[in-house]
């Protein structure tokens, strides 16, 4: 059975989107990723205040 990917309350903080999820146990996760080109960061968290925290302090090191 293939992963779904639903994201639902979206929030973004400069060029980093974090989306709410289920993870495969039914459990709410926070992905933050970063949007820029060249970039490809991304991290799972289990608290929506340390995604913030992820988002708000994430440098691209992509020029």
């Amino acid at each position: 059975m293939p992963a779904r990917d639903n994201f639902h309350s979206v929030m973004r903080i400069g060029p980093v989107q974090i989306g709410t999820h289920r993870d495969r146990n039914g459990r709410t996760k926070y992905a933050a990723v970063c949007t820029a080109d060249r970039c490809g960061w991304s991290a799972d968290y289990s608290s929506q205040t340390a995604a913030q925290l992820a988002a708000r302090t994430h440098r691209c090191r992509v020029r």
